[in-house]
């Protein structure tokens, strides 16, 4: 029976210099594993590197730039991984956003193209360029994207970016079966609300986040760390034989129908 193990793995973690990301590409250093960090912005990305050494004395972290709308900055960031921690063992998508809350009729062209960019377009470059590093390999690989109980049911005010997130649903299933014969995982993570800078609409409005807890059977708000066990479970070979789902994590939040 396998351990939840990851030393020596290599890992990319996109969006990581706050919130879930960050809390996953530090879980990943406790457990020992070789962590390659990205997010748009060079100080924001070398402050989170710089946090999580400070909390894993001798952590193997580097810290990277990368847009993930843009394709060329993925390819750049998989190889420069690859060439200062060793051959690719798993990317988890993380980089997110959501520059409009609101009725979905209401967004304008411009959040509605950024939303995709990054959310879907930016998601699937990254599990399509990791999967071809791993099929000339030769070698397994786990791929893990962030989802949200966003796009599993309805989500009013965040309608389109609901709409993407419910697209990596889809894209899971559907990469877990192309790639399975190549040993290659596939599998999301759909948190429920959790306390991060992406979820100030509803965490920092009293009535939004009232009525979140009020339905939610744990009674509070999740912290990013309690997304990131999951993701060391599905980079872990504990996880071998999980492949094509999405893993709610959202306190009970689905389960009441609310």
């Amino acid at each position: 029976m396998s351990v939840i193990d990851v030393t020596g793995k290599v890992v990319v973690v996109t969006g990581a210099s706050r919130g879930i990301g960050e809390a996953m590409a530090t879980a990943l250093a406790k457990g020992g594993a070789r962590v390659a960090i990205a997010s748009r912005k060079q100080e924001g990305i070398e402050a989170a590197a710089a946090r999580i050494r400070e909390a894993v004395p001798g952590a193997s972290v580097v810290p990277y730039v990368a847009h993930m709308g843009e394709p060329d900055q993925i390819e750049a960031l998989i190889a420069s991984t690859e060439s200062e921690l060793g051959p690719l063992d798993a990317v988890i998508s993380n980089a997110a956003t959501n520059p409009y809350f609101g009725p979905m009729i209401g967004i304008d062209r411009g959040a509605w193209a950024k939303t995709f960019q990054v959310n879907l377009e930016g998601t699937f470059e990254l599990a399509r360029i990791a999967a071809k590093r791993f099929i000339d390999a030769g070698r397994p690989g786990s791929i893990v994207s962030t989802s949200s109980i966003a796009g599993i049911r309805g989500a009013p005010l965040q309608g389109v970016y609901g709409m993407t997130k419910a697209s990596l649903v889809s894209m899971t299933q559907t990469l877990a079966i192309e790639l399975g014969a190549s040993n290659i995982r596939v599998n999301a993570i759909a948190p429920g609300l959790i306390d991060t800078k992406l979820s100030s609409a509803i965490t920092q409005s009293d009535t939004l986040s009232e009525r979140v807890v009020s339905a939610t059977p744990l009674g509070r708000i999740g912290r990013p760390e309690e997304i990131a066990g999951l993701a060391v479970f599905l980079v872990s070979d504990a996880s071998s034989f999980v492949t094509g789902q999405t893993i709610v994590v959202d306190g009970g939040l689905t389960i009441t129908g609310i």
